[in-house]
């Protein structure tokens, strides 16, 4: 029993060391490329700053069918199976601010998780899947204007999570985007209503493996 558990240990420690931090853009897997040109952007660090112009925004209005598709994404290819994580820090200005994490088939085939001005004026985790039009799923509000975020992808399923200190993860949505052939993930900013939008992506990490939990996030 005891060399079961250390082994299970020692399989698990493998597992995250699997997980590679992102101190530059070369680090990531593949090619980098921008889909919308940022207002500007630096990594410095292991830090990614995105500032998105003023009515910069990805949603597909499911009242009118209305399309906005603009705002900046910093996009590479993953694996089939991954595991991608970074803290966000957002400056609010104007409502729906906020920076994101992107799974992007393409222009209307795509996910993102959110950590957005609500509304209502709260920092909030928000999430919208995209098939031809998109949903809008607020989730709980975020004190401050910092969450880490994680995105794990197994097979055709993805799932969405949400931290409030890196180590412990619940599930914030699990959804498909169908077969996507050319899959890209990434990094965004949004300023649908105002004039600039900045987010800050820190403690980067990337592994090329499948998600041990899908329920804790694991």
């Amino acid at each position: 029993m005891h060399r079961v558990l250390v082994f299970a240990c020692l399989a698990s420690a493998a597992l995250h060391a699997a997980d590679r931090q992102i101190l530059a853009i070369a680090d990531l897997p593949g090619v980098s490329e921008w889909k919308d040109t940022p207002a500007s952007s630096k990594m410095e660090d292991g830090r990614l700053t995105i500032a998105a112009g003023g009515s910069t925004d990805w949603f597909i209005s499911p009242l009118n069918g209305e399309s906005h598709t603009n705002a900046p994404l910093l996009l590479f290819e993953p694996a089939e199976d991954f595991v991608l994580t970074a803290k966000l820090d957002v400056e609010f200005g104007t409502p729906w601010d906020a920076g994101l994490l992107m799974v992007y088939a393409d222009d209307t085939h795509w996910a993102k998780l959110a950590l957005e001005m609500s509304v209502y004026g709260e920092p909030t985790i928000v999430t919208v899947v995209t098939r031809g039009v998109s949903d809008d799923c607020n989730s709980a509000p975020v004190r401050g204007g910092s969450i880490w975020y994680r995105i794990a992808k197994t097979g055709p399923a993805i799932a969405f999570y949400a931290s409030p200190d890196g180590r412990s993860w619940k599930m914030v949505r699990a959804f498909s985007l169908g077969a996507s052939p050319g899959l890209r993930v990434g990094f965004g900013a949004q300023s649908p209503a105002g004039n600039k939008g900045s987010a800050t992506f820190s403690e980067i990490r990337y592994g090329a493996r499948k998600i041990r939990d899908i329920f804790k996030g694991e």
